[in-house]
């Protein structure tokens, strides 16, 4: 292993060990870094201490001409400023050198989502399953709270409080909140819980489990809700994200406040929140012609 490889390994298990970051995550970074460790290769640097503000345009100028497209390019520049933050805090580097490098704009692109009535089709009671009780109960909870993938695999039973109707999740950068949980994802948790200890190992503590009577993984539900969707004749690809986009879409469009939907989906930055969720426009030009002094028009304009 040369000593390029040793630094983004130490990085990696500093990611899992300290941030607790999620695997998919961790992957990520992994790949984005070894494509910069190619890079660096290629122009036969031994040292990350060689690496320059110069370096890195040119390696993402490199990404840029292969096809990579400006979202993944952003990516990877977030990957690249943590990196060299820690390069620059553990003395492989004399400065940060990220701090001047920006990415290519991206055009924003409204997030995928279900229709209520979709929804509707998609929660219709299970049959009588172990299995298709589980992931109506994983349907469920996606939907009633807006929880992220790696969120709802990493719930134990004592995280979830059927009584009060809350759930404890662990979110982003090890964030505790709590969430509430709606009469119909309870009933269908309820009907889970009664059954799971048939399939659950005994030291098991996860809320949802696999077959095997472990913790589920994040690719057996991406593929469970994908094979569901199917059967269900949704036109749509479903994935947990777009459960996620239909909480906070629907949510916003009854309650119109950004704030609270922030605060349940565990947004850090509002500007995220608004990214991820979209406003009926009729709804609001409707606000705006009633409310704003400028934008009514005179009865006269009209005769």
């Amino acid at each position: 292993m040369t000593r390029l490889e040793l630094i983004i390994n130490q990085f990696i298990n500093f990611l899992h060990v300290e941030r607790r970051l999620a695997e998919n995550t961790l992957t990520s970074y992994q790949r984005d870094l070894q494509q910069l460790l190619a890079f660096m290769q290629d122009q036969q640097l031994q040292q990350w201490s060689q690496l320059s503000t110069t370096l890195l345009r040119a390696f993402l100028q490199s990404q840029h001409q292969r096809g990579l497209n400006p979202r993944s390019i952003q990516r990877q520049l977030a990957t690249l400023r943590h990196f060299c933050k820690y390069l620059y805090i553990n003395q492989h580097l004399s400065t940060n050198i990220t701090l001047n490098l920006r990415a290519p704009k991206t055009q924003r692109k409204l997030p995928d989502t279900l229709t209520v009535d979709q929804l509707e089709h998609l929660l219709s009671p299970p049959e009588d399953d172990p299995l298709l009780y589980r992931d109506h109960a994983i349907l469920e909870l996606f939907y009633s709270s807006g929880l992220r993938l790696n969120e709802l695999v990493m719930l134990d039973i004592g995280d979830i409080n059927l009584t009060s109707r809350l759930v404890k999740v662990q979110g982003k950068g090890n964030k505790e909140r709590l969430l509430p949980v709606g009469s119909k994802a309870i009933d269908s948790l309820e009907r889970w819980l009664s059954i799971r200890p048939q399939l659950a190992k005994q030291a098991c503590t996860a809320l949802f489990i696999s077959l095997r009577g472990t913790r589920i993984s994040t690719r057996q539900v991406q593929y469970r809700l994908a094979k569901l969707a199917q059967e269900k004749n949704l036109n749509s690809k479903l994935h947990p994200h777009m459960l996620r986009h239909s909480f906070a879409t629907h949510m916003l469009e009854g309650s119109k406040d950004l704030r609270a939907v922030q605060e349940l989906l565990g947004h850090k930055d509002i500007s995220t929140t608004q990214m991820y969720t979209h406003i009926d426009f009729e709804y609001l030009s409707n606000v705006y012609d009633s409310s704003h002094p400028r934008s009514k028009r005179s009865k006269k304009n009209h005769d």
